[in-house]
């Protein structure tokens, strides 16, 4: 029987997302060098859940000590480690190295300095809503399903919650405000999600800007007065 959610989440939760960002990154981690995999994992969580770092270390070196045989493995009682590119071997001594960086990091108070996102997962973690706009609006499927883009846009605002497009909204100043050479900016469209080119005359940064504009602007609902006012 597979683990609930909540035990899942006590006891592998933060590992999951350590992991996670080794996705299409090499495990390369050294003593004294942690991998960029790594390094976009404690950028991102050191500015928006420094607690999670300790959490991370724990579970780490929880699962190092005490790896999963097979029979709870096929029972499902036990998180599998993703194929990093690592022998089986080499696996336990490599999450201790993590959960020694993470150790290293929180107690010396280093924390990696702002930064644009540097690897898929980071993307992701960093603009998860602009990932859901781009990604599922902009596909390559978007010309068989909208007349053009402003018609993918139009149906976007109008299905999404309200407060999701204004973190959207959000996303998108603090993508721009990153300030990324154009070439830059197509790369990370294309990290999020978009398969489809923005439309003639727009740069990405330009679109972007348009996107931002016209998603940005609050509608407020006018209904009849309230009683006693004029």
């Amino acid at each position: 029987m597979s683990m609930k959610p909540l035990e899942f989440d006590r006891l592998y939760g933060e590992l999951d997302q350590v992991l996670r960002a080794y996705e299409g990154q090499p495990a390369d981690d050294g003593a004294d060098r942690p991998s960029d995999a790594l390094l976009a994992y404690m950028r991102h969580t050191w500015h928006t859940r420094p607690w999670a770092l300790s959490v991370a270390e724990l579970q780490l070196r929880a699962y190092a000590r005490n790896p999963p045989g097979r029979l709870r493995l096929r029972l499902g009682e036990f998180y599998p480690v993703p194929d990093v590119g690592l022998a089986e071997s080499e696996i336990q001594d490599w999450l201790f190295r993590l959960a020694d960086h993470l150790k290293q990091s929180v107690e010396s108070g280093n924390v990696p300095p702002t930064a644009e996102p540097q690897t898929h997962w980071e993307w992701h973690a960093r603009f998860p809503e602009l990932a859901q706009l781009l990604g599922g609006w902009f596909s390559q499927d978007m010309p068989d399903e909208f007349t053009d883009h402003d018609a993918a846009m139009r149906d976007y605002s109008a299905t999404t919650d309200a407060q999701l497009v204004a973190r959207v909204v959000g996303e998108l100043h603090e993508l721009l405000t990153l300030g990324l050479e154009e070439a830059d900016y197509a790369l990370a469209v294309a990290e999020l999600g978009m398969e489809v080119d923005p439309p003639a005359p727009y740069s990405p940064s330009g679109w972007l800007a348009k996107v931002a504009d016209g998603l940005g602007g609050f509608r407020a609902e006018y209904g009849p007065p309230a009683a006693g006012t004029q």
